[in-house]
């Protein structure tokens, strides 16, 4: 994704002093753009952001990824085995992208992004525990802890808490749902929210006002992380308010779905080009354990890598 230019605080002053409120400066920007929200003065540049999707449920990787070149896919699977790129008698057939592997016809709009080598695969990788359950087996990577569950942090938690970017936005991590991902669980509190729209506290301005200023003083007198994690918490909530989603037009006419994984991945570019301090996002795309309903070239499956696509190939635009 392309980045659009960032401005500090005086340089907006600056280009906006025609207008009475800085707040007025919204009206300036085009269409497309989300409000700004200004970084915290001691906030450093981030780099690039880690944008983590999580196929829950066990994904089939060999009918995504499709080894058409080894007839020993053919002979395992007589069923549902997705027809090589020159099978006659179908369209939908293997999308070819190295003469061995190729991509399941669904994932049809990621092909662009493999040809252009901005996209790859890594076939034949897992956990080295040898459990069964998808729970556990989803557990111990996000952990980063095969076989051990005693450790209560993510992977992606413990990266963020030994960076030294300087960065002190309530928002450096989101989780998109209900609950936080464990990947992200850590030292630096994530935003867990299902929308941008409606992580806001409920009610007219001044209940809301009344309602901030109770959390606060809930906290004045306990521990100083309670105090931390409140002053956090209404932050976030200032910081996500700036960012206009109902005004947001994804960049170069990228179409995501309207389910809620694409919601999600759009949500996540907005917050990416608002410049909020976003440093990670988890995002969760579920059903994934198919069984009987798996199908081929059709099915949950098929179903499932379309949508994927449809979210991913339009974050990538």
């Amino acid at each position: 994704m392309q980045r659009p230019k960032s401005y500090t605080r005086r340089e907006m002053i600056r280009r906006s002093a025609a207008l009475s409120t800085i707040s007025g400066a919204a009206l300036l920007l085009p269409g497309w753009m989300p409000s700004l929200a200004f970084s915290p003065k001691k906030q450093a540049p981030r780099g690039d952001v880690l944008v983590c999707v999580f196929l829950r449920g066990g994904a089939d990787g060999l009918n995504m990824i499709v080894p058409h070149g080894d007839e020993n896919y053919y002979t395992a699977r007589p069923q549902i085995a997705i027809p090589r790129p020159d099978a006659s008698g179908t369209s939908a057939r293997t999308l070819d992208l190295d003469g061995f592997f190729g991509l399941h016809p669904s994932l049809e709009a990621l092909q662009p992004s493999f040809n252009a080598g901005h996209l790859t695969a890594v076939h034949a990788t897992g956990s080295p525990d040898p459990t069964r359950s998808h729970f556990k087996a989803m557990s111990y990577m996000e952990r980063g802890t095969p076989g051990d569950q005693t450790l209560t942090t993510g992977w992606i938690g413990r990266h963020l808490a030994t960076l030294d970017t300087g960065n002190n936005s309530p928002v450096r991590a989101v989780g998109w749902g209900t609950a936080a991902q464990e990947a992200i669980r850590g030292p630096v509190s994530p935003v867990v929210m299902q929308s941008i729209a409606d992580y806001h506290l409920a009610g007219r301005t001044e209940v809301a006002m009344q309602m901030l200023e109770t959390i606060n003083s809930l906290y004045t007198q306990d521990t100083d992380s309670l105090q931390a994690a409140a002053q956090a918490t209404t932050d976030a909530i200032d910081i996500v308010a700036q960012v206009r989603i109902d005004q947001y037009r994804p960049q170069n006419g990228a179409l995501y779905g309207e389910d809620p994984f694409g919601l999600a991945l759009m949500q996540t570019a907005a917050l990416i080009r608002a410049d909020v301090g976003l440093e990670a996002a988890c995002v969760d795309l579920g059903g994934w354990d198919t069984h009987a309903d798996q199908g081929g070239t059709e099915g949950d499956h098929a179903a499932l890598l379309e949508r994927l696509a449809t979210g991913l190939a339009a974050f990538h635009a």
